[in-house]
């Protein structure tokens, strides 16, 4: 009895142990993600060559910008941002910039494994959901701040939203170029591939699925036919 008992203590002893190793992983990879967008060149090398990058900070971050985006359209001041709530659908709304996204970081991946790019799409996906940063630190607080801006003050409101697009921008450069090691005209040819790509993509999916709707209407329309004759 006393040994079940005390196998069960240290079982517990080990579980706090291993979730407070995971908290002070977590902390420490958040740490690093914010030293990412600060000092990108350092940082986005770190994350690629180092292994520093963390999948679970990388989808917080993710996580954050979507529900960012959701709240800056449901609770932006009409001033800036008029929008129907009403005919909001959240789902719709997540699904249509989420999938872009992984469409991008496949496209990246998929030119870039042909052409000597260093990068796994571990760390493709990583720097690009670490480039999101400055969006949710700038836009999230916007999104209440706006509340109280006057009209004339919507000049500092613009300023705010468009620095943190630019700096997006420059750190998802930055980190694709550090994830590959390509110089940055490299790292811009294949940005600019990445985007045709992942139009090329999104054609397909778009082919396969009304390919499907047809098939789908095809062998609906011939069961009813035969049911009808049959009957």
């Amino acid at each position: 009895m006393n040994a079940t008992k005390s196998v069960k203590q240290t079982a517990d002893v080990s579980g706090r142990e291993t979730r407070r190793d995971g908290w002070r992983h977590f902390r420490s990879s958040m740490r690093f993600s914010m030293y990412t967008i600060t000092h990108p060149f350092d940082g986005f090398w770190d994350l690629a060559h180092e292994h520093k990058g963390s999948l679970l900070v990388a989808h917080t971050w993710l996580a954050l910008f979507l529900l960012t985006r959701v709240l800056k359209l449901m609770f932006t001041s009409f001033q800036f941002m008029n929008v129907a709530v009403q005919y909001l659908n959240v789902f719709e709304e997540i699904f249509s910039l989420l999938l872009p996204f992984l469409i991008l970081c496949v496209a990246n991946w998929s030119l870039t494994t042909l052409f000597d790019g260093k990068g796994r799409f571990r760390d493709i996906y990583t720097a690009m959901c670490y480039a999101l940063i400055p969006y949710v630190l700038i836009q999230l607080p916007l999104v209440f701040i706006s509340n109280v801006l006057t009209f004339e003050e919507a000049s500092l409101y613009t300023v705010l939203m468009s620095f943190s697009i630019v700096w997006c921008v420059f750190l998802a450069f930055v980190g694709l170029m550090e994830v590959h090691d390509y110089g940055p005209g490299r790292t811009l040819f294949f940005l600019a591939f990445t985007i045709v790509g992942a139009c090329v993509i999104i054609f397909l999916i778009l082919v396969f699925f009304s390919l499907l709707s047809d098939a789908y209407s095809f062998f609906a329309s011939f069961y009813r036919e035969a049911s009808y004759r049959l009957n």
